[in-house]
């Protein structure tokens, strides 16, 4: 049974695809652009989702340069060229100013976290492109009261243990917690542990689902 809003403890929050634009309509943009089926990077993806390159590279497994090739050649298993050091270019989305609000509006009320995947790539947690935009990115992570990045905890989600971490870090129960996530696969263990859950689809959404689960207005 999810907490009641009294009863919520902490809101925690995957970064990409919730606080930015999801990677997934830049990889979309991806394929559109070079006559790609559409979805086929998720798809590579989703191919041995725990041992393939990405995998490897948000665990910090594999170096940027590694992960290049591998994902290469993982693609030329489906018939394709695509570079892996292509893929790693599109993972920076634009930053949701009303999303940091709601971030804000919550940390006055309760204990804050955010569990990201992500890759030793680009400049800072969020993977940026630019000097600017990871001083903006740097800026939002440093609201939270703790973050775990899979590739420095060599874990990433849906592995329990990241979400067990998490709780422990901020001395609360998995019951306590709302934890949003663009990705269904990420908020399965979540809600098996006792977590309110809440799939993002869009920012009006994320907001809507988010008010009503902590009883908050944004």
């Amino acid at each position: 049974m999810a907490p009641a809003p009294s009863d919520v403890k902490a809101v925690l929050w995957d970064f990409g695809g919730v606080f930015t634009t999801s990677p997934f309509d830049a990889f979309n943009r991806y394929e559109r652009e070079r006559g790609l089926p559409v979805d086929v990077i998720r798809r590579i993806n989703s191919i041995n989702p725990d041992t393939n390159a990405w995998a490897r590279l948000e665990r910090s497994e594999l170096a940027p340069a590694e992960f290049d090739a591998e994902f290469l050649a993982e693609a030329r298993e489906f018939g394709l060229s695509i570079p892996g050091r292509d893929v790693l270019g599109l993972l920076s989305g634009e930053l949701r100013p009303r999303v940091v609000a709601a971030l804000q509006a919550c940390k006055a009320k309760f204990k804050v976290g955010c569990i990201t995947n992500n890759a030793p790539t680009g400049k800072g947690a969020g993977m940026s492109s630019t000097p600017d935009k990871a001083q903006t990115i740097a800026e939002v992570f440093a609201q939270f009261d703790y973050v775990i990045e899979s590739s420095k905890a060599g874990l990433r989600k849906p592995d329990p243990r990241v979400y067990g971490m998490m709780c422990d870090a901020l001395g609360v129960l998995p019951s306590q917690c709302v934890y949003l996530d663009d990705l269904g696969i990420n908020l399965k263990p979540a809600r098996d542990m006792g977590m309110a859950t809440i799939k993002v689809t869009s920012e009006d959404q994320l907001l809507a689902d988010l008010s009503n689960a902590v009883g908050l207005s944004f």
